[in-house]
């Protein structure tokens, strides 16, 4: 088993926070979705792997002409296995969403969408500057729904700073008013390169309350746990049987490809990752090479990885499995490494897992982190 990831390096504007590779330029894309579809034809390392999910990111898959989305779908099926009810995800922003195109996306096999929401308040698309307004937001769900679609996610994105808790309040009244499947909620962060940082840096923007968001985060699992979600990742909440197969096959470490500049692929031992440059990444794969680079894991990378990808789920890190594969040594050293966040009442140390507690899903990131300085001796 195991899953395509197709990226698509288009957007029509800028989001202010994003660090994705993309251009709002849309001249090339034709140029761009044949090269793409050669690079699947030029790869061989899938072999007779059964494909259970493909997913199109980017960027803005939705802006891409329905033909072009049909010929990678068709390529893919051409040559690799691709399982009868594989979970086929279009990433969509509102203002693509119509229902002569929701008609269209389901008639070419597409049967679930991520939706990039990001908010149902007008001030906090304008500051992000988001291509949609509040009404779309709203609209591209109703038109998902009335086409059939029962299979979708929305993104929303909680602390932006002067967004309110009444704001984030109203922003979960709509969403689960709506009963959507499944949310992916994130809290704003500041990356470094993206439009955002330099405003940050310029005080042109004001600085993220990090103390809020932690208080916007504790409103959404409450709010989503009394509303029936299954609080499966850390930021993903899931009606029941409406988890993300493709991002859980991710976080259990099961094999994906990439396909795209930027894309990345793991097979179970190496990472690899295609350049993040349109113009080259075309120019080479006509060539007949695929250009990236990659990185084999070690014995710790390993660890790290089943630490981090694990601690952010529900069920936490396996000590089974830890002892399996990497020996009692190392669950050890996490025993004594983990402590500080079990007595500060973050985690739970049971007799058979660690799990974060609600008090420690906001830090899971850091606490992760400190458990990454885990070596070899």
């Amino acid at each position: 088993m195991a899953g395509i990831y197709i990226h698509i390096p288009f957007c029509k504007k800028a989001c202010h926070y994003c660090n994705f590779h993309f251009s709002t330029s849309n001249d090339g894309i034709e140029s761009m979705i044949m090269a793409i579809e050669k690079e699947i034809l030029l790869r061989e390392e899938i072999h007779n792997q059964e494909i259970s999910t493909i997913y199109f990111g980017g960027g803005t898959p939705s802006i891409i002409p329905i033909n072009l989305l049909t010929r990678l779908l068709k390529s893919i099926h051409s040559k690799y296995n691709v399982s009868s009810n594989a979970e086929i995800t279009l990433e969509a922003n509102p203002d693509d969403i119509t229902q002569e195109r929701s008609i269209e996306w389901k008639s070419i096999g597409i049967n679930r969408f991520s939706i990039g929401i990001q908010s149902f308040i007008e001030s906090d698309l304008q500051w992000m500057n988001r291509a949609h307004n509040s009404i779309q937001s709203k609209k591209s769900i109703e038109i998902i729904q009335s086409a059939g679609f029962k299979n979708f996610s929305i993104d929303l994105i909680y602390g932006t700073p002067g967004q309110t808790i009444e704001q984030w309040n109203d922003n979960l009244d709509i969403a689960f008013g709506f009963n959507i499947p499944h949310l992916s909620c994130y809290a704003l962060t500041v990356e470094e390169g993206t439009a955002l940082h330099k405003m940050i840096a310029n005080n042109k923007k004001q600085h993220v309350d990090s103390d809020l968001q932690s208080v916007f985060f504790e409103t959404l699992m409450k709010r989503a746990r009394q509303a029936g979600y299954s609080h499966y990742e850390i930021s993903n909440f899931a009606k029941p049987t409406m988890e993300s197969k493709h991002n859980t096959a991710y976080w259990e470490g099961i094999p994906y490809w990439g396909f795209g500049p930027s894309a990345h692929s793991f097979d179970g031992n190496k990472r690899r990752w295609n350049i993040s440059h349109n113009i080259d990444y075309i120019k080479s794969v006509e060539n007949n090479i695929v250009p990236f680079e990659e990185e084999t894991l070690d014995e710790v990378d390993h660890l790290n990885e089943y630490i981090m990808t694990s601690l952010r789920r529900k069920n936490g890190i396996e000590k089974s499995v830890i002892i399996e594969r990497w020996g009692s040594k190392f669950l050890n050293q996490i025993d004594n490494e983990i402590a500080p966040f079990v007595n500060s009442g973050k985690v739970e140390n049971s007799q058979t897992h660690y799990l974060l507690k609600d008090e420690g899903k906001f830090f899971a990131d850091g606490i992760a982190a400190a458990l990454f300085e885990l070596k070899k001796n």
